[in-house]
């Protein structure tokens, strides 16, 4: 919507709450005099009423505190309502448009008769209170800079151009003159790199050494199979010098690294070759 059609809108609302102020008007002036105001307090009471009404509107509209927005918007409830409410009585009390009603007397029954008396002499005392205090919470409102406020969109702008896909280049500065670079320095590794003197070795550490636990299977270096005349003639040069006493099986299994099965086997061949001149081969299990 244009300026023009924002005035025009604008220029009808003034004009519908000016007919709409003119119809509450007269029934709010009725009501004062049953009240017992005079002719200039009751030409001022429905300025009292819905005048409020108004200021509490624009308020509403003014301030962004959520506690001082509510409180305004309570008043302009209240206000409306106790309108309503006399525009209401207004209606069903014939007497008050002629001016013959008696006074303080705004309806037949008691309680209600109290009850709508007490309201509408207390509204001109709630306007001087809430009126008062709605616009000290306007002139005390903050209003934000423009400045400021464009500062914090420019802020925020700037902050999202990076969650875009493609970022924006970052330009670059013209080089006014080539830099120029340092040479650079050769060194000659054979005389830097100090000999090292014949015969030197490292040193020990003192430090003992922790048990790393058993070598996994796969880290182990497999041996090779050896057959059985393998075994045989190494057993035999390794028992070469020990009496026939000595050959057990658990000496013979440490000496070539074998099996207990074997070593067993083992045992008994060496035996029957040192107990006999021919030598006898059983079968390894």
């Amino acid at each position: 919507m244009n300026r023009f059609g924002k005035g025009l809108l604008v220029f009808a609302l003034v004009v519908v709450v000016a007919m709409a102020f003119r119809v509450s008007w007269n029934a709010l002036r009725d009501v004062a005099r049953a009240i017992g105001a005079d002719s200039t307090a009751a030409l001022l009471y429905p300025f009292v009423v819905d005048g409020l009404m108004a200021l509490a509107l624009v308020a509403t509209l003014v301030l962004t505190d959520r506690a001082d927005k509510r409180f305004a918007l309570r008043v302009l409830a209240a206000y409306t309502i106790a309108s309503l409410v006399l525009n209401y009585v207004h209606g069903l009390v014939p007497e008050l448009h002629g001016g013959s009603v008696d006074w303080g007397r705004l309806a037949d029954w008691g309680p209600a008769n109290w009850a709508l008396v007490l309201l509408a002499t207390s509204l001109p005392v709630g306007s001087i209170y809430f009126g008062s205090d709605l616009v000290a919470k306007v002139l005390h409102h903050r209003s934000i800079d423009p400045a400021i406020m464009e500062e914090s969109t420019e802020t925020t702008v700037k902050r999202s151009t990076s969650d875009l896909e493609e970022s924006t280049p970052f330009p670059v500065a013209a080089v006014e003159a080539p830099v120029e670079l340092p040479a650079p320095v050769l060194v000659d590794l054979e005389k830097s790199i100090e000999p090292v003197p014949a015969g030197a070795v490292a040193a020990e550490s003192t430090r003992p050494r922790q048990a790393t636990g058993r070598v996994p299977d796969a880290a182990r270096t497999p041996r090779r199979t050896r057959s059985d005349d393998e075994l045989l003639d190494e057993a035999r040069s390794a028992t070469a010098d020990w009496a026939i006493d000595a050959l057990t099986a658990e000496g013979i299994r440490k000496a070539v690294r074998t099996s207990p099965a074997k070593a067993r086997v083992l045992r008994e061949t060496l035996r029957a070759e040192r107990s006999s001149d021919s030598p006898v081969m059983d079968e390894v299990a």
